[in-house]
């Protein structure tokens, strides 16, 4: 079981960062963030077909006579469309949504298993999908800042260029540009960390039979934190919004994700 659970965790890294891919091609359609995530997930694929080799061929039974057993085969089925969809036919849109659910059918399947056998080892597992949580939570918010100060050097040299000021600084700050499209990078790397983070700790609440609060404020606020930064990349890919506009929206932004981490932390049920 121990070997298992280090197997589970893996997978479930690897199956993580191919979505992060998937992701970053969703947005801003990049060739080699698809191609590293569809090596990654046919990484996820091998595994998985070896365990259903394994039940198929030595243990003489199909995953489907159980739930446990269908959400395991259900995610197999996901991944194996989605990879044909990513290699057969161009339609990048649903290969990404095909994968995020994918992804959440296979964190069902392991939690339910560490809850049906709660043991040691499941316990174990448990603590570090809380610990997985904060940790990607807390790896978004580093994110969000690199974007932040970002965003704010572009208001800098923004308001040097306009005041033809501050000529000593401005080499050092760096074009208006790249400012705005590497925050843009930022958020972009940033959004499914915190939407995974948030999937690991409902999962966790779930498996931990812990009391869970939609309404805690930790939260709303960080659901609000990441619908704040899913309407940047709305208006950025979407509307058009670049430049001083979408640098002033993502300042305010990570005023948000300060009150959230601060204030609404210390009004939280069971969040430090």
């Amino acid at each position: 079981m121990f070997e298992m659970k280090w197997l589970y965790e893996i997978t479930l890294i690897i199956y993580g960062l191919s979505l992060v891919g998937y992701f970053i091609d969703f947005i801003q359609r990049n060739r080699r963030a698809n191609n590293m995530a569809f090596w990654l997930l046919s990484m996820v694929w091998i595994i998985q077909t070896v365990f259903l080799l394994y039940q198929v061929l030595i243990e003489k039974s199909f995953p489907v006579q159980t739930l446990n057993d269908s959400l395991f085969f259900y995610a197999w089925i996901l991944i194996t469309f989605s990879l044909v969809i990513n290699r057969l036919f161009p339609v990048h849109f649903i290969v990404f949504f095909t994968n995020f659910f994918g992804f959440f059918i296979y964190l069902l399947y392991i939690s339910t298993n560490a809850q049906e056998n709660m043991n040691s080892s499941g316990i174990e597992f448990v603590h570090e999908i809380l610990i997985a949580h904060i940790t990607l939570a807390i790896v978004s918010y580093g994110f969000f800042t690199i974007s932040f100060l970002l965003s704010l050097l572009y208001i800098l040299q923004y308001r040097f260029l306009k005041d033809k000021k501050g000529f000593k600084w401005m080499w050092r700050i760096g074009d208006l540009r790249g400012l705005d499209n590497y925050s843009f990078i930022a958020v972009t790397i940033g959004v499914p960390l915190l939407l995974i983070g948030i999937i690991l700790g409902v999962v966790w609440a779930y498996v931990a039979n812990a009391e869970f609060y939609w309404f805690d404020m930790k939260t709303l606020g960080s659901l609000l934190v990441l619908v704040v930064y899913i309407v940047y990349l709305f208006l950025r890919l979407v509307r058009g919004y670049q430049g001083k506009t979408i640098s002033m929206y993502n300042t305010a932004a990570f005023l948000i994700l300060l009150i959230n981490f601060f204030l609404f932390s210390s009004l939280s049920n069971f969040h430090f």
